[in-house]
């Protein structure tokens, strides 16, 4: 630690000989330092961003692996600190406690507010697309946003090998060979796979369609089929074909239009063993079996 200026106009007056952190008090410091002694007793990967007032290690997850504790009974989902534990619970119970005052949207916790009134009530968005100029609030929507340009999908299941661009979507796809259903209605008590499908199927108890389209006013559900709908009226087509160059609204439009070329047929009726280039096809296909096994009866 080296002692610096301690003139109060002038800035932090002790640094860090390794990394040239600073601080203002000297014990602050000695806490950092504990980051390159050779006999800690935790690890120190997370750098020296961990350099903040009231540090604690246990506090910015310094505690090893093995020290989690606290163990949620629904999904087996462990945490470090009873805190988080108590958070977590909220996914499952529906609880949301912190409200936006703007918007009147409930949240889980008051992170998830902050990150929504950034995102959302904000005008400050300073991470911007280099290929489409799109803006965003935080660096992590912006790359996450990115894959759908370069197409990259670094994410793999070991169980299928199927691929995915999101960690997110990996962790949801797992679900459906471990048949992990976490997130539960509190009114039904339905389980489902993750919680965008469960708030999703509340809306069949509330009938709630509180989105609307300015231009025709057909009403939805959520505000993302709203700008997805909006393409129909202004005709924007932003998935293209590399083979044939023809374009779409939607990804998912894209993707089963691709099949066209590639000749997969990779949806098949369990009764008769007929496949299919998409799952909408399959699922009108089985419903000729359904009315064949009602006519028998």
């Amino acid at each position: 630690m080296t002692r610096m200026s301690t003139n109060q106009n002038e800035d932090p007056a002790y640094s860090c000989d390794i990394v040239q952190q600073k601080s203002k008090e000297t014990g602050h410091l000695e806490k950092h330092g504990l980051i390159h002694r050779e006999e800690k007793t935790f690890p120190s990967d997370i750098g020296c961003d961990a350099l903040k007032d009231k540090f604690t290690p246990r506090k910015h997850g310094l505690n090893t692996p093995e020290e989690k504790p606290f163990s949620c009974n629904i999904c087996r989902q462990i945490f470090s600190r009873r805190g988080n534990l108590k958070q977590h619970m909220r996914i499952h119970t529906g609880g949301k406690p912190f409200s936006c005052v703007i918007c009147q949207k409930s949240f889980v916790s008051k992170q998830s507010l902050a990150l929504h009134v950034r995102g959302i009530h904000s005008d400050k968005k300073p991470f911007s697309c280099n290929i489409c100029q799109r803006s965003f609030s935080y660096n992590r929507d912006l790359k996450r946003h990115k894959s759908i340009h370069t197409g990259e999908r670094v994410f793999s299941c070991s169980a299928c090998k199927q691929t995915f661009r999101l960690k997110s979507y990996l962790v949801r796809h797992i679900r459906t060979h471990t048949g992990e259903r976490p997130f539960f209605c509190d009114i039904c008590q339905k389980s489902f796979f993750d919680k965008s499908a469960l708030d999703k199927h509340k809306v069949a108890h509330t009938g709630d369609r509180k989105y609307s389209c300015p231009v025709c006013l057909k009403s939805f559900t959520r505000k993302s089929h709203i700008k997805t709908h909006a393409k129909i009226h202004t005709g924007e087509k932003p998935f293209s074909c590399d083979i044939c160059q023809k374009s779409f609204s939607r990804k998912y439009h894209l993707d089963r239009h691709k099949v066209i070329h590639s000749g997969e047929h990779p949806y098949s009726c369990p009764v008769c063993q007929k496949s299919f280039t998409c799952k909408s096809y399959l699922n009108k296909h089985s419903k000729t079996h359904t009315a064949e096994s009602a006519g028998e009866s």
